[in-house]
């Protein structure tokens, strides 16, 4: 496989085009912006567990590493930096990587930002990670079994991995794809191909084929009243799921 074999370069260039919005609260990725607190909270929770830090200390996750792949503009990069990880944030796209540097500066983050892939960083010889985040990407790439195993294969012993993703439903569909990109224009049309989908099981395969221990899948559902998500029961549409490595 080639260092850029999971990389659908149609998929790299539509996020590039509006790689200057990532950090507007009200532009094109607006949705992340509501969907970022219930995945850090998620991720802190498991983290905490995982590596039995204080979950009173400021920065409880000194002296551990941290890989967010496929990172876009550093929406996630830059709160777990906050959290004390050293944080090294790698996507396919340039521009995307400038926008996430730039963000960084201003807000006086050391983050390592890198354009490449997952595949680039194995190939590269890369020390493995105590957390890998795999978050709303897959779903995006070439080859997800091979995304997922390459993601898993930067995962240190001990460590884990969170992966999460839109479920292959007719709930997610009708929700996911239509609502949101053409009812409601939550996002720009195009974002997202249903085909592409993961059910839990497909993911669940393909990670433990790679060694990992799976956990999952936790829903992850939109409170309409709230106008915020919620972790819920309901995996029909959006969904995480924990990948543990053997110490």
């Amino acid at each position: 496989m080639t260092a850029q074999a999971s990389v659908d370069p149609a998929e790299v260039e539509r996020f590039s085009r509006i790689a200057a919005e990532w950090w507007d609260p009200r532009g094109k990725f607006a949705p992340l912006h509501k969907f970022n607190p219930v995945r850090l909270q998620f991720i802190r929770e498991q983290a905490l567990s995982r590596f039995d830090r204080d979950a009173g200390a400021r920065a409880p996750f000194e002296g551990l590493r941290l890989l967010d792949i496929g990172c876009g503009g550093g929406l996630l990069s830059e709160p777990m930096r906050r959290l004390g990880f050293q944080v090294v944030g790698v996507d396919a796209s340039e521009r995307n990587i400038g926008t996430a540097r730039t963000h960084a500066a201003e807000t006086g983050l050391d983050i390592d930002y890198r354009a490449g892939t997952a595949e680039a960083l194995l190939a590269a010889g890369e020390p493995p990670f105590d957390v890998v985040l795999n978050m709303e990407v897959v779903e995006h790439t070439a080859d997800p079994a091979g995304f997922l195993r390459d993601t898993a294969a930067l995962v240190a012993p001990g460590g884990m991995m969170v992966v999460a993703t839109l479920n292959r439903t007719l709930k997610a569909l009708a929700l996911a794809k239509i609502g949101a990109e053409y009812v409601l224009g939550w996002l720009p049309r195009g974002t997202h191909d249903w085909r592409r989908f993961l059910r839990p099981d497909e993911v669940r395969r393909d990670l433990e084929a790679a060694g990992v221990t799976v956990q999952g899948p936790f829903g992850v559902a939109y409170d309409p009243l709230r106008d915020a998500w919620r972790r819920s029961p309901d995996t029909d549409v959006n969904y995480m799921m924990l990948a543990l490595k053997p110490a």
